[in-house]
């Protein structure tokens, strides 16, 4: 891109609004095309002649600025007229809202203390093949504009009296250039718009709209109103155990939108932020409260705008509605980077979830583009020693690693996208960051071959075998470390067979960390230690580490006890070794904990804890206690790939062709999964039939067809399949 124009920045300083920057142009000549390239020091909105240019919302979205920041272009043929006014609205976001109450490093430190900056220009080409750029420049000017505060986790002031009618000066600076980059991953855009779903008084007389789900996004306000008059709104998640408001939980983001209107008939949105939320709050109302009505209030849903690839149904509401949360948790959680969770004052890209999460959030949508750009920004924070931070982007004090499964994001998440898309180009991409993080590892171990001593891991997080008064389930932390740096180290070896690279070295370092892991833990004393051991490959004895687990389920009254690092694999551990019975249980099991027992409370997204709301009504905490939390929606992949039995084959990615094996289970009456893949549509259906199960299959590609033990090499095409079921 060949930049003429320069950054602007207001020439004084002010405050919280957000600045206008303004242009006005003639245009002589007929025109051709015209497109609009813009990124900004915080986010943008731009307006040609009143109307607004593209529909990316927190453009230009959040990446590592140190090292990248991304541009749009926009085609504005369409909008030109022979006068011309542009408008650009610049506010905080990401860039310079304080994130977080934790240390943050000194460099994002500086990005905070930075200007609100924008660069734009319009590249016009006439008819006549002339080219001519309009480019920010101290010839443009600024304004004060209506949004008067807007920040990542307190919300958005806006006054609609106010219009950026006196302009003020410029002033030129040197921004950030060498890490300018084209937008890259997927765009935000609103998605879903949701209705009211009724307006209740709480016992303490509050005035609560509820939409009926929990979103990430923001609502649009329509209502008659006179000059001056406020809406006022709170948000939140859910109700405590009297039905009244609750968002303690939000720690201490205030999450306000505070809006005062202009005389008449007017509908408006938030701009430049974005909430997590179900209920909102009406604080304050043109005619009070009694006038609130449905029809005031919209929910819109904003997320990355990606395409629904995967869809899973079955005979059970309960399971059908926890499919129904997993995807709307991975929509209001994949919000241009991984979040944790898009409420609360955190919202930040952690390694551990997108790790965890990676399989599954590959199937249920195309994530491409996505993990494409985040995994860019990782490697752009990875440390000079190769250590991978718990957040990416990295806002946290320097040099502080996620340690084991959050550190290894850096290596599980390119592999799955390329097991799902078959392009190599992601390991390509990656393969060097990959290698740092083993480097990492290496050098911070205290044992040769395992990966020990070492002070900041997360361990099983929230484990529910975890000691009193600990986030940290009883797994001990030097097992899981050296478990997963094998397990990585194993992702090198294939990726770099893929890209026909020389890995002697690292499947030599496999080699030597499996026999030391077994020689040093011999013993399982958790069910984690039992499925990592076993899934992993690391077991002596793989059939007896799932002996074991088994075993550990059932004395707890058939329910886990894993936590972050061993749920996502347990029921695959389970149904690998002969126990698909069991891990058909705790999938359906209601009672807590379970995946279900969320949905018996009223989730629509999935919690962060198993019992965010005890069964008592009460809150686990109000600490860190989420209820749009992704991570365990990861069982989700087990449901494709095992009960529908979607599978992809390592040597053929992509779905280039495709293994499908069902296992079906006589509690549900029917269960089907229809996946859109890079080579057409795969669908696996199995349902009860005359005392047989029925199996109906699609394939695209040649597929090896597994019913009940028997193969089945077909061609693409539609195929019927039937055994008896086993009571």
């Amino acid at each position: 891109m060949n930049w003429v124009a320069e950054w602007l920045k207001p020439a004084r300083d002010m405050g919280d609004a957000a600045p206008v920057f303004l242009k006005k142009f003639e245009l002589t000549k007929p025109v051709h095309k015209a497109v609009l390239y813009v990124t900004a020091m915080g986010v943008y909105e731009a307006e040609l002649n009143g109307q607004r240019v593209g529909d990316f919302l927190m453009a230009p979205g959040w990446t590592s600025y140190q090292k990248r920041l991304q541009y749009q272009k926009y085609d504005v043929s369409a909008l030109l007229k022979e006068n011309n006014e542009l408008f650009i609205t610049v506010g905080k976001g990401w860039y310079h809202s304080h994130l977080m109450d934790w240390e943050i490093s000194e460099d994002y430190q500086k990005i905070i203390e930075s200007p609100l900056g924008l660069l734009a220009q319009i590249v016009i080409t006439g008819e006549d093949g002339q080219e001519q750029v309009i480019g920010s420049d101290g010839t443009w000017a600024v304004s004060e504009g209506p949004v008067r505060f807007a920040e990542i986790y307190d919300g958005e002031i806006y006054n609609a009296n106010i219009k950026p009618d006196s302009p003020e000066y410029v002033e030129v600076f040197d921004g950030p250039w060498d890490t300018l980059i084209p937008q890259q991953g997927e765009v935000i855009r609103a998605q879903e718009r949701l209705a009211a779903a009724r307006i209740f008084l709480t016992p303490k007389g509050e005035t609560l709209v509820d939409f009926g789900q929990v979103v990430t996004g923001h609502v649009k306000v329509e209502v008659d109103a006179g000059k001056g008059d406020v809406v006022d709104l709170s948000f939140g998640e859910v109700l405590d155990r009297e039905g009244n408001f609750y968002n303690d939980n939000y720690r201490n983001a205030k999450c306000q939108y505070h809006y005062i209107c202009r005389d008449g008939k007017q509908a408006f949105e938030p701009q430049m932020t974005f909430y997590g939320f179900r209920y909102i709050r009406v604080n304050c109302f043109p005619g009070g409260v009694k006038a609130v009505t449905p029809d005031s209030f919209t929910a819109v849903a904003v997320n990355s705008d990606m395409k629904r690839t995967g869809c899973l149904t079955c005979s059970d509401p309960l399971l059908n509605r926890f499919f129904d949360n997993v995807i709307w948790g991975q929509k209001g959680n994949f919000l241009d980077v991984p979040t944790d969770c898009p409420q609360r004052d955190e919202r930040l890209g952690w390694t551990g979830d997108a790790q965890i999460f990676s399989r599954t959030a590959c199937l249920n949508f195309d994530v491409e583009k996505f993990f494409t750009k985040w995994l860019a920004d990782l490697e752009a924070d990875q440390g000079e020693d190769g250590g991978v931070s718990t957040v990416i982007p990295d806002v946290r004090k320097k040099h502080i690693s996620g340690g084991a499964a959050w550190g290894d994001a850096s290596t599980v998440c390119p592999w799955q996208v390329y097991l799902a898309y078959g392009n190599p180009e992601i390991l390509k991409n990656q393969f060097e960051s990959m290698c740092r993080w083993i480097h990492y590892i290496t050098i911070k171990t205290e044992d040769e071959y395992l990966w020990t001593g070492y002070p900041r891991h997360f361990g099983d997080w929230l484990g529910l075998d975890a000691p009193s008064g600990s986030y940290k389930g009883s797994t001990r932390d030097d097992f899981i470390a050296s478990a997963f740096y094998a397990y990585s180290t194993s992702l090198i070896v294939k990726a770099g067979k893929v890209l026909g690279k020389d890995v002697a070295y690292y499947e030599d370092l496999y080699r030597n960390i499996v026999v030391t892991f077994r020689k040093t833990y011999p013993d399982y004393r958790t069910q984690t230690e039992c499925v990592l051991a076993a899934y992993f490959g690391l077991a002596e004895d793989p059939q007896s580490a799932a002996d074991q687990l088994a075993g550990m389920i059932r004395d707890c009254g058939n329910h886990f006890e894993t936590g972050f690092v061993g749920t996502p694999y347990l029921l695959h551990v389970l149904s690998d070794y002969g126990y698909e019975e069991l891990a058909y249980t705790l999938l359906l099991r209601k009672e807590y904990p379970s995946w279900l027992y969320q949905v018996t409370r009223g989730a629509t997204t999935v919690w962060e804890h198993w019992d965010g709301i005890m069964e008592d009504g009460d809150f686990w905490s109000a600490d860190m206690n989420s209820f749009n939390h992704y991570a365990y929606g990861a069982v989700k992949d087990w449901v494709y790939t095992v009960a529908a039995g979607i599978r992809t084959v390592e040597e053929a990615p992509g779905y280039a062709k495709v293994k499908i094996a069902p296992v079906p289970d006589s509690r549900l009456e029917w269960l089907k999964a229809d996946l859109d893949t890079r080579h057409g549509h795969i669908s696996s259906c199995w349902k009860k039939s005359d005392g047989y199960w029925r199996y109906e299959i699609t394939t695209p590609v040649e597929a090896d067809i597994i019913i009940n033990g028997r193969s089945h090499l077909v061609s693409a095409g539609s195929y019927y399949f039937y055994s008896p079921i086993k009571e």
